[in-house]
């Protein structure tokens, strides 16, 4: 709520002549009622851009399991030490994978990309890195911990989050769509 007045008393700062009762905090940037096409098939092509990703992550683990199995067989068994590090790598090249392909460009990784949707914030500005490598750990523990059916928490809002886009506060969109709908007029910030 919005109080425009001459009234500026205390030496407050008076953005563009009116009082915001807000907090300061803008809007959501994509409305699902305004823009359904926006949110239109996200789910379904989130779970097809995750298979997709999985490949992608799962290519240079198995090429390192390879490795160093055959590592192993040159070095008379001494290589096959290398084995415990192929999990924690698994684990750093997963979070990177995520981290600069949600903080690249597209603001999505390749599966993401391939299947037309993005990542942003929920005041619409592009991922970077530190939300990215946020959003693959918050998934794969909330996965862990509340089984896949957590899952279904995207059924129930009509921008289509799951539980972990709403503690980061990031919505998938579909890509094309953005470019071609603009944003909703706002009054003020």
């Amino acid at each position: 709520m919005s109080y425009s007045g001459s009234g500026n008393t205390g030496g407050a700062s008076n953005a563009g002549g009116a009082w915001r009762n807000d907090g300061g905090v803008p809007p959501h940037a994509f409305d699902p009622d305004l823009q359904p096409e926006l949110f239109r098939g996200v789910l379904t092509r989130r779970v097809l851009a995750f298979l997709i990703d999985l490949v992608v992550l799962s290519v240079p683990v198995i090429l390192g399991y390879i490795f160093i199995g055959l590592f192993g067989i040159i070095t008379l068994g001494l290589g096959w030490m290398l084995f415990w590090l192929a999990w924690p790598a698994t684990i750093v090249w997963a979070i990177v994978y995520y981290g600069a392909s949600i903080g690249g460009p597209h603001s999505a990784t390749l599966g993401m990309r391939a299947m037309d949707l993005e990542v942003r914030t929920w005041y619409g500005a592009p991922g970077y890195f530190v939300l990215g490598a946020c959003h693959a750990v918050l998934y794969w523990l909330s996965i862990s911990f509340l089984t896949p059916l957590v899952l279904l928490v995207g059924l129930f809002n009509g921008r289509r989050r799951l539980l972990h886009d709403i503690i980061l506060g990031t919505v998938v969109i579909n890509s094309s769509v953005r470019t071609q709908v603009a944003p909703s007029a706002r009054s003020s910030y």
